[in-house]
């Protein structure tokens, strides 16, 4: 071995500490690279593969009922390469040893197998056989949730008849990877809803639909412009209750997959960056005290003929060790993690295979960035090594230059013992030193605001949007638009304390050369059951002329309040209205469109009619209730309030849980480091100060609290720019964090903010245990010794 690779082993053994501590921060960043980015290419990897294996359809449209024979006008269109017709209908249905209705979405599927548009995978079971009509395969998640099997009977209620379907196979689908009843429902709810494939036939004869379809999906030619052939089939397929055929990209199934999937690419980027940038800042500062510590190493060396190259190298060497050791660990616990967040993602997507890869390219890249950050952080440290001039360096630094401390011009200084003007001179004559201490405790008292935050706003979220916003216990749909009279009837039902009605009308809205496909909902003007709030969570009353928009539908068509929109229905004669714009609410949890239902009716031209309505229901008589609706042809979406809770905690904050939780414990992780570092430091560079003050009889309580009492006072002057730091990286994750499908409120609670103090403190008893320990230990006539 070497002279100089045998000093850099002695000079890792001697700075063990802080070299662990920083190659634990090293670690961090390599650890969230790898395990963030691998799980972006699994979850990425598993889609496309899935996509393509299955054939999943670029162009979806849903209309009231169409002659098959329409399909060859349809496959005609320049740039479709085919064309899969079906028929889809919502049915309640009846789970075995569950009091409350499910919905079952039936989809029709040929009684043979072949090649088709949204193919299935089957899980378990076989495929449906010609001739038994009552033969079904289910989706996977709602097997799982209800705990079905093989052979079991579900109940449903098929167009006004009871009628029994057994489970022959469980099954995916690429359309169903996210698997929710519509745009209105957001998140999952595996118990209450399922998908069943049944046979074309068996579905067409029960809805009187033989020859005729209710939906049809399509795959398009390469170079194909998907714009126009959805205006060319949304004009064909008008006249027959066309619902506007939308792509791809706005299937919710593929947008929530998509959203989570460019989030989680974001996160990867962001996250790491931070981690390595705190690393740079820790090896700069090391190294730039191992320099000055080595003055007289350095000159010998450079006496001894040693280039200024080989000594540069030589440092760079430190910093590439202690990389290294990161590396090792990073990678390991990187990989751990990334396995552990792809099995998270297995839960909500119904992939046939989600299977975990760390390609050995992003290892090394995440090692290569992560030593690229280090050896930038090192770059002037190591810069001042090789520039040093021997002679220069031969001599002892010189004392620093005795000047009155702004607190002594000030007379503050009497307020001070002994012991406090020492610190205080020492802070004050090192700015810069003491800035940069302040600057990387701050830096970890934001990330474990951040590692904090996601759960605060999970919280706030299902606050306001369950028990402020939506205050029903039930909701129920019907099947089809019902007359007034209906209101009194479903105030008959057994439980129902109180009910509001709504009106839902499928609609296109246009403003210029912006359109969207979205329902409007028509509410109570004064509902207590269903309320819209602004961003100060004011009650926002409709007005009785207009229409309301969420803010984040406003952005999307760009239209400002008192902009005319055009309303184009795509329900019953189809109308087209223009409709002022009179206000906007700020809803978390997707995009809407907001009318008084009795505005709603007139601009549709019919009575009272209505399309559900919010309950609030006797607890004690549910059993009755769901009895009752279970056997009610009419209702055909059934909507638990509870339910809706528990799975807005599972999607947002179960997917969120694996993030959270390795934020949390790498900025725990980098917090020690930053103390410990900063404190460790602080002892090298004042030990000979120290034990001067030793043997002028100053104890070793006194010299620990001279030592450490500066830390706290730095670590006092960084808590309120951590607070800062961590609010506004909490920012920057809300705005990343943001969809069409929710947004996460910038909600940074008193918690928050004891918690990411609670850890540096603790950090800083942990540190002063270690640091008070090694005053102790001081070697005063060592440290004592002239430098000649």
């Amino acid at each position: 071995m070497s002279p100089l690779n045998q000093k850099l082993w002695r000079d890792l053994l001697h700075w063990r500490g802080q070299a662990i501590a920083i190659a634990l921060v090293v670690a961090c960043g390599i650890a969230s690279f790898v395990s963030m980015l691998s799980a972006y290419d699994s979850l990425q990897l598993s889609q496309a593969t899935y996509y393509e294996q299955y054939r999943f359809a670029d162009i979806f449209v849903q209309l009231k009922r169409a002659p098959e024979s329409l399909v060859n006008q349809i496959a005609a269109i320049s740039g479709v390469a085919q064309v899969q017709t079906r028929v889809v209908m919502d049915v309640t249905l009846d789970i075995p040893q569950r009091d409350e209705p499910a919905i079952g979405r039936l989809v029709s599927i040929p009684e043979q197998p072949s090649v088709m548009l949204n193919d299935l995978y089957l899980r378990q079971g076989r495929y449906i056989q010609a001739g038994r009509n009552n033969e079904v395969l289910v989706s996977e998640a709602f097997v799982n949730a209800n705990q079905l099997q093989l052979g079991d009977m579900l109940g449903a209620i098929i167009n006004g008849r009871w009628q029994s379907l057994q489970i022959v196979g469980i099954a995916l689908s690429p359309e169903y990877i996210y698997e929710i009843r519509g745009a209105g429902n957001l998140f999952p709810d595996n118990e209450r809803f399922g998908v069943l494939w049944i046979g074309r036939e068996a579905l067409a004869t029960a809805f009187n639909m033989d020859g005729a379809f209710n939906d049809v999906t399509l795959s398009l030619m390469p170079q194909a412009s998907q714009a126009e052939i959805i205006s060319q089939l949304d004009h064909l397929l008008a006249p027959y209750g066309g619902l506007g055929a939308y792509g791809r990209e706005d299937q919710i199934s593929h947008r929530v997959l998509a959203d989570e999937i460019t989030q989680l690419q974001g996160t990867a980027t962001v996250v790491p960056i931070v981690f390595l940038g705190i690393a740079a800042f820790l090896l700069h500062i090391s190294l730039s005290r191992l320099v000055s510590t080595q003055r007289e190493q350095i000159a010998v060396l450079k006496a001894f003929g040693y280039s200024n190259s080989t000594i540069g190298i030589h440092y760079f060497k430190f910093v590439l060790a202690i990389v290294l050791l990161g590396a090792i660990f990073g990678t390991g616990i990187g990989v751990w993690f990334g396995n552990a967040v792809t099995r998270t993602y297995a839960q909500f997507y119904a992939f046939p295979v989600l299977r975990y890869e760390a390609r050995i390219e992003l290892i090394v890249g995440a090692i290569v960035i992560s030593g690229g950050a280090a050896l930038f952080g090192a770059f002037i440290a190591v810069q001042r090594a090789v520039l040093l001039p021997p002679a220069e360096a031969m001599r002892l630094e010189p004392p620093a230059v005795f000047r009155l401390t702004f607190i002594e011009r000030m007379g503050l200084h009497t307020w001070l013992s002994p012991v406090g003007r020492m610190i205080a001179r020492n802070i004050e004559r090192k700015p810069v030193q003491a800035l940069f201490a302040a600057l990387g405790i701050a830096l970890a008292l934001a990330m474990l605001v951040v590692g904090r935050y996601l759960i605060d706003a999970v919280e706030y979220m299902i606050d306001i949007q369950f028990r402020q916003v939506q205050r029903e216990d039930v909701t129920i749909v019907f099947n089809h638009p019902r007359p007034a009279r209906v209101r009194y009837e479903v105030n008959r039902l057994p439980g129902v304390l109180y009910s509001e009605p709504f009106r839902s009308v499928a609609a296109r809205l246009r403003f210029e050369h912006r359109s969207r496909p979205i329902g409007i909902t028509g509410l109570e003007p004064t509902g207590k059951l269903r309320r819209l709030i602004d961003r100060q969570l004011n009650t926002v009353n409709l007005p009785p002329h207009g229409i309301v928009l969420t803010k984040v539908l406003a952005d999307i068509l760009h239209i400002g309040s008192g902009d005319l929109l055009t309303v184009e229905v795509l329900e019953e004669e189809r109308p087209i209205r223009t409709v002022p714009v009179v206000g906007f609410v700020d809803e978390m949890i997707g995009v809407a469109a907001y009318m008084d239902i009795h505005a709603l009716n007139r601009l549709m031209q019919e009575g009272g009619t209505i399309s559900g309505a919010f309950l609030a229901i006797d607890t004690n008589q549910t059993e009755q209730l769901y009895a009752l609706l279970k056997r009610t042809p009419a209702v055909t979406g059934i909507s638990i309030r509870q339910a809706a809770i528990a799975q807005f905690q599972e999607t947002i904050a179960g997917g969120r849980a694996i993030f959270t939780t390795v934020l949390v414990i790498f900025a725990c992780i980098i917090a020690f480091g930053v103390v410990y570092n900063s404190a460790r430091i602080a002892l090298s560079e004042r030990s000979r100060e120290l034990a001067t003050l030793r043997i002028m009889g100053f104890s070793r309580v006194q010299v620990t609290v001279i030592l450490l009492g500066e830390q706290a006072a730095i670590i006092l002057f960084a808590i309120p720019w951590g607070f800062v730091l961590g609010y506004g990286f909490s920012a920057f994750l809300s705005a990343a964090f943001e969809s069409e499908l929710y947004r996460i409120p910038l909600i940074v609670t008193k918690t928050s903010y004891a918690f990411a103090l609670g850890v540096i403190a603790i950090a800083a008893i942990v540190s002063g245990v270690i640091i008070r320990r090694q005053v102790n230990r001081l070697d005063l006539v060592a440290v004592l010794k002239t430098r000649e």
